[in-house]
Parts: C-alpha cells; structure tokens; sequence
C-alpha cells in the first residue's frame, strides 16, 4: 500500500464516558467526528506546506495518519487531559512540529506542558533564522469525571493530520 503525500492538516477533539475506556475512546471520536475513520498514528511531524484546514468531510473506511493524544480515568472525580499543539516555521519549506500531552492534569497545565515541549522542540529542530513567526497552537481540555458510576471517561485531542 502506497501512501499520497500529506498536503493538508486539520483539528478536532471530543471527550466522552462510556463503561469501557474502550467505549470512552469510541464515544470520543465520535464526538471529534472521526469514529468511522481508521486512524494510523504516526510521529510529531507537519510535513512542509501543508494547509491547515477546517476538517474535512472523511469517507467512512478512510486511513488517516494522525498524531493524537489521549487519556482515560476509571476513577470518578480524577481530573484527566490530553493536549496536542503544533509549530511550524513561516518558511512554507520547512517542517513542522506536533507534541501530545496525556496525564493527571489540568487542562490549563497540559496546555503549558505543551507549549513548554513545542519550544524546546523548536529550538532543537529549527535553526535561528527560520524560527520568526512560529505559530502554536495548543489543543487541551480537562474534565471532572461527575461520580455516577460509571467507570470511564476520555480526554482525547488528537491532530488528524492529513488526508487520503
């Protein structure tokens, strides 16, 4: 199986309980609007002059590589999240970058981490001159799982990132 240059990237996110955190995961990318996609995890990188993009319409069945995080609690009332966010440089040329944060935490502290790990990637990856004008963008969300008893829950971003 051949795969077709990434040429466009896109966001979503959903979050979801269900009585598995298999369900939990399920009724979250249904939620994203991406639960009847295959989806192909891949590594942190934004291929060059890939536009980003609202989300497309996908076809059921489609394999999509996507770097995305994840993260589940089966204890009711734990504060979960996960957070994906990306750079990239303002040379349409160059590549850029994508992190994923899961943990016990707040969204507001998965979103730092985030950010924290796009700048040190940044810096690692990208030389001085082509670093003016990096954009971020960060994904996160928190959620309080209400103690109902049910006995999963997701926080799921993820970054679809391109399209077949």
């Amino acid at each position: 199986m051949g795969w077709k240059p990434v040429t466009k990237a896109a966001t979503t996110s959903g979050s979801a309980e269900g009585t598995t955190p298999l369900n939990a995961f399920d009724n979250a990318l249904l939620a994203a609007g991406i639960g009847n996609i295959n989806l192909v995890k891949v590594s942190s990188i934004l291929p060059p002059e890939a536009a980003i993009v609202d989300l497309p319409r996908l076809r059921p069945g489609a394999i999509v590589p996507t770097a995305y995080a994840a993260m589940t609690s089966e204890v009711p009332g734990e504060v979960v999240a996960a957070a994906v966010g990306w750079a990239r440089p303002t040379d349409p040329k160059a590549n850029g970058v994508i992190m994923e944060f899961h943990d016990k935490a707040t969204r507001e502290e998965a979103e730092r981490a985030v950010v924290h790990m796009l700048g040190v990637l940044h810096g690692a990856r990208l030389d001085d001159s082509r670093h003016e004008g990096l954009r971020r963008r960060a994904s996160r969300r928190a959620h309080r799982l209400r103690p109902s008893g049910r006995d999963a829950a997701l926080r799921r971003r993820r970054r679809v990132a391109g399209r077949r």
